[in-house]
């Protein structure tokens, strides 16, 4: 359920990226040749988020839920901050220019609810609940403005790092992602986006063991020591729409589509193999204002 909140803003971030490049003058030819006034490209900025996202039960969960969900994101005298769902970030090295290289670094809070509610599958539910996990750590990467269809589309890598500091899976959360999204024209834009989750083996221990006690309550068979290691592949597509004048400002649609696939012992644990699937579609629709 968390990674759909973060993927759903994910689409708000990639907004906030491309919304001062869409000044796109209209009948030009393709491909289209955008036109910006530059202080545009550097001004302050913020976006506000919210929708709904049908997303998997739990992680490897085969049953959905809809829930809501909201982000934030903007930037304020060269210092851009985000929230992906309970994840918030800040990157404290301030830009002198989005139309250049961009280097990130910064941190991170994020808060695990992963199991800790809306649990459909009975069997999963006799394992137990688990406890909100507070997990800090911080991000580094590098982004570029400008760099194949136009002046103004932009690709970005980053890794995240983050720790759980509460004591409830006592791991690590490790998550190299690629984005990339373009202007496609004035009030249209679309973004796909890649990335891969490596935890520890305590987070696997947490999430999807299953002991002798949990065994006998729940019926799934016995799967005592998960390793940790690549826990997930992500893949996600976003298409974002202008309702009300441009993507510099007004009021948005956006529609996010995602697939994940689970790995190594996260795909093999009873949890997913057999009260669940290692195939997680998230889907999301909502609107964002970017002032």
């Amino acid at each position: 359920m968390l990674s759909c909140l973060r993927l759903l803003t994910a689409v708000v971030s990639l907004t906030v990226i491309a919304g001062p490049a869409f000044a796109k003058k209209a009948d030009r030819p393709t491909p289209p040749r955008i036109d910006v006034d530059p202080a545009a490209l550097d001004r302050d900025t913020i976006t506000i988020g919210g929708g709904v996202g049908l997303v998997p039960s739990y992680d490897g969960s085969n049953d959905y839920v809809v829930i809501p969900a909201a982000a934030v994101r903007g930037r304020v005298d060269g210092i851009n901050f985000s929230s992906r769902g309970l994840q918030l970030s800040a990157d404290l090295i301030r830009d002198k220019s989005l139309a250049s290289w961009d280097l990130m670094l910064g941190p991170v809070v994020s808060l695990n609810l992963n199991r800790t509610a809306r649990i459909i599958d009975t069997r999963v539910l006799a394992l137990g609940r688990r406890r909100a996990a507070l997990e800090v750590g911080g991000y580094v990467g590098i982004g570029k403005t400008g760099v194949i269809t136009s002046p103004y589309d932009r690709l970005s890598v980053r890794v995240n790092y983050v720790r759980d500091v509460t004591g409830v899976h006592d791991s690590y959360v490790l998550m190299p992602v690629i984005d990339y999204g373009t202007p496609i024209s004035r009030r249209a834009y679309v973004g796909i986006g890649g990335s891969a989750t490596i935890v520890g083996d305590g987070y696997a221990e947490t999430y999807f063991a299953v002991d002798a006690a949990g065994a006998a309550r729940s019926g799934l068979p016995l799967f005592a020591r998960p390793r940790g290691g690549v826990k997930n592949y992500t893949a996600n597509l976003l298409f974002n729409y202008a309702l009300s004048g441009d993507l510099q400002r007004g009021l948005q649609l956006f529609t996010l589509v995602s697939y994940s696939r689970l790995q190594g012992d996260f795909a093999r644990s009873p949890l997913t193999s057999v009260a669940g699937n290692p195939n997680q579609v998230y889907s999301a629709i909502g609107l964002g204002y970017t002032f």
